[in-house]
């Protein structure tokens, strides 16, 4: 019997999940959670043999909380499942120490057979996903380039980003101009979303 916990904040589709894994006679949920802040204590807690984990997840998102999971319970082999799946979040997935990533919208005896093969120490992934993270080109911006980028997606101007990061508010211009050229971006919001779906931030 493979013994899995659950992490998903939308209580239907969490209930639903819970309900699909309980009818396979090889699965058992032994917790569901709704926020990642109570993954770790959980599994601690349980010792469960995989978490299947939402990405978006509030408090504590999924990927943060599967390299936590790694860390501090690194038995519990980590499925995520996302709405929104990217070749960069399957990059992320897997530098976070996943063995799964799955489309939130896969097919019951799917997800049943990528959490068997988890438990078992195999990778589960989409075919078309693990390709595209694959081909999706390595990521061309240095550490300090992501650091600015990385407040700048969070709406911040520049003079708030030079305050942040203690440098001239002209560096972190030339520092944006740099990201927007090396992305082949339209503007700081774009050099954002084309950084995230190519998993560098």
């Amino acid at each position: 019997m493979i013994r899995i916990l659950v992490a998903e904040h939308l209580p239907l589709v969490r209930r639903g999940l819970v309900a699909s894994l309980n009818g396979e006679k090889d699965l058992m949920v032994i917790a569901d959670v709704a926020s990642g802040e109570y993954i770790v204590p959980a599994a601690l807690e349980l010792n469960p043999d995989a978490a299947v984990i939402d990405v978006d997840l509030p408090d504590v998102d999924g990927l943060t909380a599967a390299a936590r999971l790694y860390e501090k319970a690194p038995r519990c082999r980590v499925l995520l499942l996302s709405g929104q799946p990217n070749p960069g979040q399957v990059r992320r997935a897997f530098a976070a120490h996943a063995l799964g990533f799955l489309s939130i919208d896969v097919a019951p005896e799917h997800l049943a057979e990528g959490i068997r093969r988890v438990a078992a120490g195999r990778k589960a992934v989409d075919a078309d996903l693990a390709i595209a993270a694959l081909a999706s080109a390595d990521n061309p911006l240095t550490p300090r380039e992501l650091d600015v980028l990385r407040i700048a997606a969070q709406g911040a101007a520049s003079k708030e980003i030079a305050e942040k990061l203690y440098l001239s508010v002209g560096t972190v211009r030339n520092h944006l101009s740099r990201i927007i050229c090396k992305t082949g971006a339209r503007n700081r919001v774009d050099a954002v979303r084309i950084a995230v779906e190519a998993g560098w931030l």
